[in-house]
């Protein structure tokens, strides 16, 4: 019976060598979509500002496009997010920012928990027109640090724009994306800006030297099978 099994034994050596294969093949296309991925967004990092996309268009095409926006600050419907930087624990400051398009919300930057109250930090709440350049970011919707947002109580874990702006009773038109703003200083040192951190895992050639690897040594067996078997 053991005679019988031995093609048997040896067909499935060769198929799971060869789905090792296609798995390390597999690696090395995802690896080169997340090198041009990573290509793409530093182009759009470093490029020249552009108006805010409110026309629309694919989320992942708008996303860490460098854009520029003027409009007025909505300083009473703040929204502080929590937020761990390289600056420590603290917040982000999320402010409405009304422009003659819409609104959209932007993310003014960190600060440290003795800066939550805006009286603290009352010379960077600037009044009139303002500028702001930064980064177009996505939605986060659910929550973060694994907490859901709970907007009765005021407690925010991930910037999710639509439900921030039910919360503050924004209306009219509201961009469904916002934006990091630029490490342009404020006025008084706070919100800090410009912590915006781009970073892409990308781990794929490790995994594929692994499958071909695996695929290699699957393929030493099957050899060393059948040499035993014809010997």
């Amino acid at each position: 019976m053991t005679i019988r099994r031995r093609p048997w034994l040896a067909l499935v050596a060769a198929l799971v060598t060869a789905g090792l294969i296609a798995l390390g093949v597999w690696q090395l296309e995802r690896r080169a979509w997340k090198l041009d991925l990573i290509a793409r967004v530093d182009a759009r990092i470093h490029a020249a500002p552009a108006a805010f996309p409110w026309a629309g268009g694919d989320p992942r095409e708008l996303e860490y496009r460098r854009v520029r926006l003027t409009g007025s600050f909505e300083h009473a419907r703040e929204t502080l997010v929590q937020a761990l930087t390289a600056r420590g624990a603290g917040f982000w400051v999320l402010t409405p920012l009304r422009t003659p398009e819409g609104t959209v919300l932007v993310n003014r930057g960190f600060v440290p928990e003795d800066r939550r109250d805006p009286n603290t930090r009352a010379a960077g709440q600037v009044a009139g027109p303002v500028a702001v350049t930064g980064l177009v970011r996505l939605t986060e919707p659910g929550g973060g640090f694994l907490r859901s947002n709970d907007p009765a109580a005021g407690r925010w874990y991930s910037r999710d724009v639509a439900a921030i702006a039910a919360a503050r009773g924004l209306a009219g038109r509201i961009a469904p994306l916002f934006v990091d703003a630029d490490g342009t200083p404020n006025s008084g040192g706070y919100p800090v800006g410009g912590l915006t951190v781009v970073a892409f895992r990308n781990t794929h050639l490790v995994y594929a030297l692994t499958w071909f690897a695996l695929a290699a040594l699957a393929g030493a067996g099957t050899w060393l099978f059948w040499r035993g078997r014809a010997g």
